[in-house]
């Protein structure tokens, strides 16, 4: 199972459909979440600002994905806000 790093507490479906390149625009993440491409914990999701948490499985065209949270990277963004 592949994992999706997150650097939030949590997402918004739609955010991470987008930020995991499902989609390239938010339009097209709305779109395939409206048509139900996606299972959040098992279970179909067509609301696009359901919150993803660090340890949700999104399941997207019969693969898996945990949603983990990404120490590293949110340091780093928290480092860079403050450099501006």
């Amino acid at each position: 199972m592949e994992e999706l790093k997150i650097i939030t507490p949590a997402i918004k479906l739609d955010q991470l459909v987008k930020y995991a390149g499902f989609s390239e625009t938010g339009a097209k993440a709305k779109i395939l979440i409206d048509l139900g491409e996606f299972n959040v914990n098992g279970d179909l999701c067509t609301k696009r600002g359901k919150k993803i948490k660090p340890g949700d499985i999104i399941e997207y065209k019969n693969k898996k994905y945990k949603v983990v949270f990404d120490e590293e990277g949110a340091a780093a963004a928290a480092e860079n806000s403050e450099e501006n």
